[in-house]
């Protein structure tokens, strides 16, 4: 099948299938004519790579898991290193978490130190002026 009809058929866009082929995730083959062909096998890949997307992990970690991965769930096949790479994205993005959430309070904290010195009534605004 051409681009055209692997976008139809996962409602990926072809720019980034496009993406994905740069990213050593997809590899058609090439016509005579130089048109990307794709397998019937490339649908239920760009699947997987979306779902993996949707957990958080970057294209080089797929790229890396990828050859790991069976069915549409996606499954992953347990190997020592498999399970490095996930337990390590997983502690970057905990660490993430942790900063976003002191981000958070800081800048609550800012909130409520500044409404507490604000005047209880503002005066009106005079746009004549």
């Amino acid at each position: 099948m051409l681009i055209g009809e692997l976008s139809r058929r996962t409602g990926v866009r072809t720019h980034q299938l496009r993406y994905y082929e740069a990213q050593g995730l997809l590899t058609p083959c090439r016509s005579a004519g130089g048109y990307r062909e794709y397998t019937d096998d490339a649908v239920l890949t760009v699947h997987q790579i979306r779902k993996l997307l949707g957990a958080g992990l970057s294209t080089d970690d797929i790229a890396y898991l990828l050859p790991c991965v069976t069915g549409p769930a996606p499954d992953l096949e347990p190997c020592p290193e498999l399970l490095d790479a996930l337990r390590a994205r997983l502690h970057g993005l905990d660490e993430h978490i942790d900063t976003l959430v002191r981000s958070r309070q800081a800048l609550a904290d800012y909130i409520e130190a500044t409404e507490q010195r604000a005047p209880k009534a503002y005066p009106p605004c005079d746009s004549t002026q």
